[in-house]
């Protein structure tokens, strides 16, 4: 008879749950409560350590739906794409959590950053890199398969392909509506007009908003509309 309370991983920690998911480095990697300047500087770095590690998921999970895409296989690929999306859904509604820290604490906060800043989030820039490499891959897919992106929503098909420019889009969308949170994030703690700690306006911030890392996804949109049965009056309008 096997006996459970045997632990029989090896490495670092008292029990194989530890050994295997490193719980003593994981839980040592925020400041101890004796260096600390304000108690919310705990809640501070869990919120943005763990958006690092819910990045690198989906960072993984995008990085190989390219290759799915690449490879044909459509399928596989929107699955992995709705895992990274969900991924940055988990990391958008986690900012809940900053609602929690008062702007003046944030103050003292601040006096301990120096100058580090989001725009240095190794998981962002993976972000930016995966998704330039993910709009190639499509572009190489409506070039091999000359795929009429109009043509696909007017067909109102459940095609692989329409799944997947339609995984693509929620993916663009649910970054979008993250880079929104944020930027309401920042503003209720530190406002407007002010500098953040990279020497950068807080105002900025709202003009990433409109990045889109598949134009031609969102541009297909505006065709549908121009062309639709009220395009007429979209057109005319806009004269």
């Amino acid at each position: 008879m096997r006996d459970y309370s045997e632990q029989i991983l090896t490495g670092e920690g008292k029990d194989d749950y530890a050994r295997y998911m490193r719980t003593d480095d994981l839980l040592s990697l925020q400041r101890r409560p004796e260096d600390v300047v304000h108690r919310d500087e705990l809640l501070f770095q869990v919120v943005h350590q763990s958006t690092e590690l819910w990045l690198k998921l989906a960072c993984s999970e995008l990085q190989e739906a390219t290759g799915l895409i690449g490879a044909g296989e459509l399928d596989a690929a929107i699955e992995l794409l709705r895992r990274a999306s969900f991924g940055v859904e988990l990391v958008t509604e986690q900012l809940n959590m900053m609602r929690f820290l008062s702007p003046w604490d944030f103050q003292t906060m601040r006096t301990i950053l120096g100058h580090g800043s989001g725009a240095d989030s190794p998981g962002w820039r993976s972000v930016q890199r995966h998704g330039r490499q993910l709009d190639s891959a499509l572009a190489v897919l409506i070039e091999e398969r000359e795929l009429d992106l109009a043509e696909l929503y007017r067909s109102g098909t459940n095609s692989a392909e329409h799944r997947l420019v339609e995984a693509m889009i929620a993916w663009d969308e649910q970054v979008s509506l993250w880079r929104v949170r944020h930027f309401k994030m920042m503003t209720r703690i530190i406002g407007h007009d002010v500098i953040g700690t990279q020497g950068t306006p807080v105002d900025v911030l709202a003009k990433l908003i409109e990045y889109k890392f598949f134009p031609t996804l969102w541009r297909v949109r505006t065709e549908l509309t121009d062309t639709g049965p009220m395009g007429k009056y979209h057109l005319a309008e806009s004269v």
